[in-house]
C-alpha cells in the first residue's frame, strides 16, 4: 500500500487513465511517467548522500523515526509534566534578613497575645 492507496484505487486510476489518455497514447504516458519517477528517486538519492557527505559519519546513527513529530501526543506529554515531581524550590529571603523560626499566630488569638 502506497500513500493509503490499495489494490482497487490503483485499479481506478488505471482505467480512469486507460479512457482518458487513450490506448494510442497510453504508452508514451506511462514512459512519461516512469522517467519522473525514476528521476525523483535519483533525485532523493543524491540529496541523501549531500546529507551525508554534509552531515559526517553521525548522521547514520541517529534514530529518524524516533525524531518524526507525528509521534508525539500533546496529551501524553501534559500529562508526564503534571505527574512529574517538581524539584523542591529554595525561598528566596531578603538580604539580612533571616526566616522566622516561631509560629504564626493563632487565627483565634487576640492581637498582641504571645503565642502558647
Amino acid at each position: 500500500m502506497i500513500f493509503g492507496l490499495t489494490m482497487e484505487k490503483l485499479l481506478l486510476i488505471g482505467l480512469l487513465a486507460v479512457l482518458i489518455i487513450g490506448p494510442e497514447r497510453l504508452p508514451a504516458a506511462a514512459e512519461a511517467m516512469r522517467r519522473t519517477v525514476t528521476q525523483m528517486r535519483r533525485m532523493a538519492h543524491t540529496a541523501q548522500e549531500r546529507v551525508r557527505e554534509e552531515m559526517g559519519p553521525e548522521v547514520a546513527d541517529v534514530d529518524w523515526q524516533r525524531l518524526d513529530p507525528r509521534r508525539y501526543d500533546p496529551r501524553r506529554i501534559v500529562r508526564e509534566a503534571l505527574l512529574a515531581d517538581p524539584d523542591p524550590v529554595p525561598i528566596a529571603h531578603p538580604v539580612g534578613t533571616e526566616p522566622s523560626t516561631s509560629a504564626p499566630p493563632r487565627a483565634n488569638a487576640p492581637p498582641g497575645s504571645a503565642p502558647p
